[in-house]
């Protein structure tokens, strides 16, 4: 038996050497089983990162990463909208630079899966689509349009042709193994009736015919016809089967999280829970998986979707919106990965035989002619933990869980026995001291300019009733203002002494501001559940000339659903004035109305710091609506990501040197329900589960990458929409406050020490191991420790009805001043302080 495994491990380390070295070069197919790679078919592990989402400077380390974390393969969109702005005007400079992202994944000795739909949905504006599709005479998005049809097949066919000059795909010697047309069409395609049909075929016709050299996938396209590989997408696809015996079993979107919106709690999925999801899904037949998102990144611009969705897409990823490893997420799925691939080659030679060990219960075991054999033990129940037989052996199964058996004998992970460090980070205010004035510490003082209240510009024009926005603006800007004026005489009863006068405002979303007389009188706001938004307004009104000033604003195109791009969004009415408890009534809707699209300040170019207009005199305007402020600020000095705590502003959108940070509203708290402390993941996730932050902002913190700062004489400039004090907005650093790990006796043999033991044939117990986040860190300090029966979580460890008095000074003897330290959970390491009793180590410990 030993013998056999050294083979096996042998093996292993040799496909993962050749993959560190491979100049690829791979003549890519699959079977019913697998994808398969120059005749040889592959278990692979997929993470999608979006290039966009973070920057240049960022690709290598998070590319690195996840090479680090087991993935195989590297997942993106291609975003269209991002690329052609302006039909036939190309950009693909700094973060969309998509040839230089495929290449470092090439360089690391990943593969790449290009997913260029082009509707990518994403939580991206618009789907990825440009908006002046919207504008083609005749055009209908996604479905048998001719006109649609040409300009998808054009832009499909564009970055195919960049891919092949540049030989990125496996048959040419490059990384891309994968490429994908249209996404999630068989969620709405129903809405389209017998044309979806159509179109679908049409679209794998039009991609094959690319001669790409390598297979292509519909996600969640159930009737995608021959060659193309229909995938699945969810929180769980073990269940999934191809529409064909002769394709294999894929999940191209695994969620490790949900996103966020403006007015939502902060999603969670507890890595248990994922990695269980996970084992399923290979334990039933599953050979390609991919994490969404293995990084999330950052929504910079006006690049969000939704509407409503926030500017960060953390998604609670492995690796989190900063580029830095949320544990014990990514450490847990790493050792998960590790056991899966230990069994890859029994896996890819034969289907599994699926047998029932009692209720709630499942075997599934690989085993191949020449003897090899890997077993997936189960427990899909909620409740209760099982012991079963298998094998003529005894195993623990808690309740949703699997074990991962290379050998069909040994177990060398269970996806609820987590062995992984566990990581608290913070953000650590950059200041020296508590004032609340932090960022002056750093800047130069402010300056600011008064966004005119209504129309301003040359180019404001009158039209009859009340426009469709997006019509209107084609998402040049956020913002459209309506204006009207209106005379009321002396004797209305809008002037009534003890009348209470409204102004009845209804729209399509996303929100609003009503000025009446040039002063901000109120506004709506929609959610990311419904954007359109019915307000009653209390104005008051002079005799005589009267001027309602309405700011329409969006928060991101919608993104998903049949007809999307019909969604329309702006003040569409009913407008009324009316007197509450009173029979009259105003109708402004038909009326004559100016328009203007955008705002002053986006015209003269604020966004850049631009010299124009700046006011710094006078005493600074706090808590006032539609103002532009500007300062210059130094770079925090540390190497830690950066975040900008935008708490004391409202709602806008912030720039630093001309470069879009995202929308940002604080003000938009989640509801005060639905969270917990306690998140069980036993049992079906989505996305309600498991919420934190209720009752909080749902964001405050804003990533500002360093790659877009200099040293000094930075510019941040902030637009106030409806009034903030930006003498409150703080640097802060993202940092890892402890370092944990809490590992039992009964804790599976790690991985790691399980292959190697294969070559030895010794048996090792659990091993609890720490190691800094920084490769310029070591552990300077132990907070906690404890071998015996300690309780609770990083953080808030306490020590149990018992507990070695040895565990402190051995933990620190091992870990202080190293990097990284493993240490033994056994009696043979802190003796025994409770004959008799199953015992764990628990260890919180801090790096400096």
């Amino acid at each position: 038996m030993a013998a056999r495994w050294r083979e096996v491990v042998i093996l292993s380390i040799f496909v993962v050497g050749v993959l560190d070295t491979t100049t690829f070069g791979a003549n890519v197919t699959y079977d019913h089983r697998a994808l398969e790679i120059d005749g040889k078919r592959r278990v692979l592990i997929s993470g999608s990162i979006h290039y966009p989402r973070s920057t240049p400077d960022m690709w290598p380390g998070l590319i690195q990463k996840s090479k680090d974390g087991g993935l195989d393969v590297i997942e993106t969109y291609v975003f269209w909208n991002l690329h052609e702005p302006v039909r036939n005007q190309y950009d693909f400079r700094g973060r969309k630079d998509l040839i230089k992202f495929i290449k470092l994944v090439a360089e690391a000795g990943l593969y790449a899966h290009l997913r260029m739909g082009p509707y990518v949905c994403a939580e991206w504006n618009y789907g990825g689509f440009p908006i002046w599709l919207h504008f083609i005479p005749g055009i209908q998005f996604r479905t048998n349009n001719e006109p649609f049809k040409a300009e998808m097949k054009r832009f499909t066919a564009k970055i195919v042709d960049m891919m092949k000059q540049e030989n990125l795909y496996a048959s040419q010697g490059g990384p891309i193994i994968l490429s994908q047309i249209e996404n999630e069409y068989g969620n709405i395609d129903s809405a389209y009736g017998s044309a979806a049909k159509t179109y679908i075929n049409w679209a794998a016709s039009m991609a094959t015919s690319l001669n790409t050299g390598v297979p292509w996938v519909m996600c969640q396209q159930k009737d995608a016809p021959d060659p193309m590989i229909n995938t699945c997408n969810g929180f769980y696809c073990d269940q999934f089967t191809p529409n064909s015996a002769k394709k294999p079993k894929m999940w191209t979107e695994n969620w490790s999280g949900w996103f966020l919106s403006f007015g939502g709690a902060v999603p969670h999925r507890p890595v248990e829970d994922l990695a269980f999801a996970v084992a399923r899904f290979f334990q039933r037949g599953g050979t390609f998986q991919n994490y969404y998102m293995y990084h999330g990144g950052t929504n910079f611009g006006r690049t969000t979707g939704g509407p409503f969705i926030a500017t960060s897409y953390d998604y609670d990823a492995p690796i989190d919106e900063y580029g830095l490893l949320r544990q014990p997420k990514w450490g847990h799925l790493k050792d998960l990965h590790k056991a899966i691939k230990l069994c890859e080659e029994a896996m890819v030679a034969t289907d599994p035989t699926i047998t029932s060990l009692g209720s709630n219960l499942e075997a599934s075991v690989y085993k191949t002619g020449s003897g090899q054999c890997a077993a997936f033990l189960a427990n899909v129940g909620t409740q209760s933990d099982a012991t079963v037989k298998f094998n003529g052996n005894s195993y623990h199964l808690p309740a949703w869980s699997v074990s991962i058996l290379p050998d069909c004998k040994d177990v060398v992970l269970n996806t609820a026995k987590i062995n992984s460090v566990a990581t608290i980070p913070q953000f650590m205010r950059q200041s020296s001291n508590d004032d609340v004035n932090a960022f002056e510490e750093f800047s130069s003082g402010w300056s600011w300019f008064h966004e005119p209240v209504g129309i301003s510009s040359k180019n404001a024009f009158q039209k009859r009733g009340l426009l469709e926005q997006i019509n209107t603006t084609a998402d040049k800007s956020d913002y459209l203002w309506y204006s009207l004026s209106t005379d009321v005489r002396a004797d209305e009863p809008f002037l009534e002494d003890g009348s209470q006068t409204v102004l009845h405002v209804e729209s399509l979303g996303h929100a609003f501001h009503a000025f009446v007389n040039g002063k901000l009188a109120g506004g709506g706001k929609g959610n990311s559940g419904n954007a359109k938004v019915s307000m009653e307004v209390p104005i008051t009104l002079a005799a005589g000339k009267n001027t309602i000033d309405l700011l329409s604003l969006t928060v991101g195109l919608q993104n998903y659903g049949a007809f999307f791009d019909k969604a329309g969004a702006g003040v569409t009415g009913p407008v009324r004035l009316k007197v509450v408890n009173n029979e009259s009534t105003i109708d402004f809707s038909s009326q004559q109305w100016t328009y203007q699209i955008g705002l002053k300040g986006e015209a003269l170019g604020l966004s850049s710091g631009g010299p124009s207009g700046w006011v710094s005199e006078s005493t600074l305007p706090k808590k006032k609506p539609l103002i532009w402020y500007k300062t210059n600020f130094d770079a925090p000095s540390s190497n830690n990501p950066i975040a900008l705590d935008l708490t004391g502003m409202g709602k806008g959108e912030a720039w630093v040197n001309g470069q879009s940070i995202g929308r940002y509203w604080p003000t938009y708290t989640s509801s005060n329900g639905g969270c917990t402390d306690f998140c069980n993941y036993r049992g079906s996730y989505s996305a309600g589960k498991c919420r934190k932050n209720c009752g909080k902002p749902s964001q405050h913190m804003y990533h500002l990458p360093r790659s877009w700062l200099q040293r000094s004489g930075n510019t941040l400039v902030l637009f106030e929409e409806t009034g903030g004090d930006p003498t409150q907005i703080s640097f802060a650093t993202r940092q890892i406050g402890s370092l944990c790990s809490h590992v039992s006796e009964s804790h599976p043999q790690p991985v790691d020490m399980w292959s190697s033991d294969q070559t030895t044939g010794r048996k090792s117990g659990p091993v609890l191991s720490l190691e800094c986040p920084f490769p310029d860190q070591v552990i300077s300090s132990i907070k906690f420790a404890s071998y015996g029966t300690p309780r609770g979580t990083c953080g808030s460890f306490t020590h149990g009805q018992c507990s070695s008095n040895w565990t402190l000074s051995v933990v620190q003897k091992a870990c202080i001043g190293s990097k990284s330290c493993s240490i033994g959970v056994s009696t043979d390491t802190f003796g025994d302080p409770c004959l008799g009793m199953t015992k764990s180590l628990a260890v919180e410990a801090s790096c400096t």
